[in-house]
């Protein structure tokens, strides 16, 4: 297979896509999305750092994964005044510290200072779509397994 991104810049960090996210005001309307399009269920979690749940689902046959957005606060609640929308695309990366690394180097700037935990098997940041044609890119190191039997309350017991 061949490679699809360039061994220099950010291209040599990035792995594969690893999903596109969707912010949707409802774990409802997800479902909703999922159940139009066949999309499979893999798993659910909280971001605690966004407070937003999380809806990730099955990715494979060359199709990347989508991350539904369901935020319970703060800013995310009135993306695209409260509707939602394409929010972001995620790449995962092999050293996220060395990319943002290289990011800042561009002159490019995070919206985190250091990672934050996203679902309790990967670390994140994001580029600020200032930097990147008004995309906001999420950077993604796996730190972890996935936790299958997760829900949005498991790791931190907030309500649904």
């Amino acid at each position: 297979m061949d490679k699809l991104f360039a061994d220099t810049g950010l291209g040599k960090h990035i792995i594969r896509t690893h999903h596109w996210g969707i912010v949707l005001p409802t774990v409802e309307k997800a479902e909703q999305f999922m159940e139009t399009f066949g999309l499979v269920e893999d798993y659910r979690g909280h971001v605690e750092a966004y407070d937003s749940h999380l809806i990730f689902t099955k990715r494979g046959n060359g199709q990347d994964a989508i991350e539904f957005i369901i935020p319970q606060s703060g800013v995310l609640k009135e993306f695209n005044k409260g509707k939602g929308g394409i929010a972001h695309i995620a790449y995962l990366v092999d050293d996220i510290r060395a990319c943002m690394k290289e990011a800042e180097e561009m002159g490019f700037q995070m919206l985190e200072k250091e990672p934050v935990e996203g679902t309790e098997d990967i670390i994140v940041n994001f580029i600020r779509p200032r930097y990147t044609q008004g995309i906001l890119v999420e950077l993604i190191e796996q730190v972890g397994n996935i936790n299958y039997d997760a829900t949005f309350t498991s790791r931190h017991g907030n309500p649904e």
